[in-house]
């Protein structure tokens, strides 16, 4: 009798039978005969169950082999495909189904941002986040800055930036630079693409620029608050032409910093076509270009007028008003703002103000303007209790009037100090009325710092002079006037003028004008 062996391993998940082995080839036989070898009484138990794990894996081969079980034919789909719609655990989706996805998620976005009125038209290319989930916390989380929906639409590209990747890593750096959380809001608005920038590719690079300008670091949040749009500068370009230009023309190198600080818009600002026409029109009224740069050190936001249709007008209405055309670049060069106003309502305005409360003629007008052109921006109220003042004072109303066409400045003064100096003129050095409509700048004087000391030195030398040979000139020039026997009526100057030449001339700490004023506070 002829025995088969039928070798397999005991596991069913992974039972393997094979039918055609050599008979106990890997058997060693022991000392008995084939004829005396004894079947156990199992035999037929087990050969039926080997016989149905043959028939289940000639199953197994017939569904997956397509009627050839030995080999595979070409085009078979071999194990971890999808096949006669069954699934495995290593399938994965085709290209097609992967965009199909991506047009489905992004429909559902579009269609949550449009649910709360956000127009996505422009979000097409864009990155965006896989579930409406992600956009909404993206929404939240800018509506928690401050921004509103007509903010997202200005600039739909922020809903691009992720909350952790991009907007936080942001705003704490600008909050680390001292950039107040009130001013976040506008600073996002007017510049929301710095939600984009990289802090250390594109912000930090700027920010040690502007320090490499003399700005100082408590300064830096002033800059970036009031102009956030150099964030997006690049260094080489404009910043770098417009400051070496403003220091070509005179402007400081010392001062670069104090001008930035106050008007950074300057760093957008291109010199061909900005800057220096400007610059240049300034150079044609008749301002020398040394003192166009002191103007600008002092003032830099004239830069901003530009050389605007409207600047050209305000020069001619200055003429139509009767300021002389010789002193057009004293009027511009004392008040520079005067050609980036509407002008020409103002000085219709005022005009008529000052003929309707002291009879100002327009001739008298023009001088008042020549002498004074702030006068343009003065309300009405001041102006009229500044009359009402020197009425009560016992001035007549003539008296009154060429003392304001002699000094405008009796109009913008503080009314305490006016009264100060009014009682000391009265109470201690006697004099006349007259002398105050003769010299009306009496009143822009410090008290205690020039008209006391000067008064006694004068007394004490027993000395008759003038209020203008007293007080209109410097300290230096006056302590050498103390030293003559007798007045020389050849120094005494009728009133103060505007020096164009304290614009050009040396740098100093104190002012050498002979007409400055001793603070702030003499103004009102």
């Amino acid at each position: 009798m002829t025995i088969r062996s039928y070798a397999g391993i005991g596991k069913p998940g992974f039972l393997l039978v094979h039918s055609e082995l050599p008979v106990l080839t890997l058997l060693k036989p022991k000392s008995s005969s084939l004829s005396t070898l004894k079947v156990p009484g199992n035999h037929q138990r087990r050969r039926g169950l080997c016989t149905r794990f043959q028939y289940s894996v000639a199953d197994r081969k017939s569904e997956s082999s397509s009627g050839d079980s030995s080999r595979l034919k070409p085009g078979t789909v071999r194990l971890g495909r999808k096949q006669g719609g069954s699934s495995s655990l290593y399938s994965r989706p085709s290209l097609s189904d992967m965009k199909n996805d991506r047009i489905a998620n992004r429909a559902r976005v579009y269609e949550f941002l449009r649910g709360i009125g956000i127009v996505p038209d422009e979000l097409d290319g864009l990155e965006l986040p896989v579930t409406a989930e992600v956009m909404r916390e993206r929404v939240d989380f800018l509506h928690k800055l401050g921004l509103t929906i007509e903010d997202i639409n200005n600039y739909p590209l922020v809903l691009g930036c992720s909350v952790k990747k991009n907007m936080i890593p942001v705003l704490d750096y600008l909050g680390k630079l001292g950039v107040r959380k009130s001013t976040v809001t506008d600073f996002l608005r007017r510049y929301p693409q710095v939600l984009h920038a990289s802090v250390v590719v594109d912000l930090a690079p700027v920010v040690k620029y502007l320090q490499g300008m003399d700005i100082k670091s408590n300064d830096i949040p002033r800059v970036l608050e009031r102009y956030p749009e150099v964030m997006g500068f690049k260094l080489e370009g404009t910043m770098s032409t417009s400051v070496a230009y403003l220091v070509g023309i005179g402007v400081a190198r010392r001062e670069i910093g104090g001008v930035l600080t106050r008007y950074p818009e300057v760093l957008g600002m291109r010199v061909g076509r900005v800057i220096k026409p400007f610059v240049e029109y300034l150079e044609s009224l008749g301002i020398p270009r040394l003192a166009v740069a002191r103007l600008i050190e002092k003032r830099p936001h004239i830069l901003g007028f530009g050389l605007e249709e409207r600047v050209k007008r305000n020069v001619e209405s200055l003429l139509e008003f009767k300021v002389r055309e010789p002193l057009l670049p004293s009027v511009v060069a004392q008040y520079p703002e005067i050609i980036g106003l509407e002008l020409k309502p103002k000085l219709c305005n005022q005009q008529s103000l000052f003929n309707s409360i002291i009879g100002i003629d327009p001739e008298d007008f023009g001088r008042v303007v020549e002498k004074m052109p702030q006068v343009v921006s003065l309300s009405n109220t001041p102006v009229i209790k500044h009359v009402d003042f020197l009425k009560s004072c016992g001035f007549s109303l003539e008296q009154v009037r060429k003392m304001v066409v002699g000094c405008p400045q009796v109009l913008a003064l503080n009314l305490d100090i006016m009264k100060l100096n009014f009682d000391y003129f009265q109470m201690e050095m006697k004099r006349p009325l007259e002398d105050l409509v003769i010299f009306p700048a009496f009143f822009t004087y410090g008290l205690e710092s020039t008209i006391k000391p000067r008064h006694r030195m004068v007394a004490k030398k027993g000395l008759k002079c003038s209020l203008a040979w007293l007080l209109n000139c410097s300290d230096e020039k006056f302590n050498e006037r103390m030293s003559y026997d007798t007045i020389d009526m050849e120094e005494m100057e009728a009133e103060p003028s505007f020096d164009m030449n304290a614009l050009t001339g040396p740098r100093q700490d104190e002012s050498a004008s002979d007409y400055d004023e001793d603070s702030d506070d003499d103004y009102a």
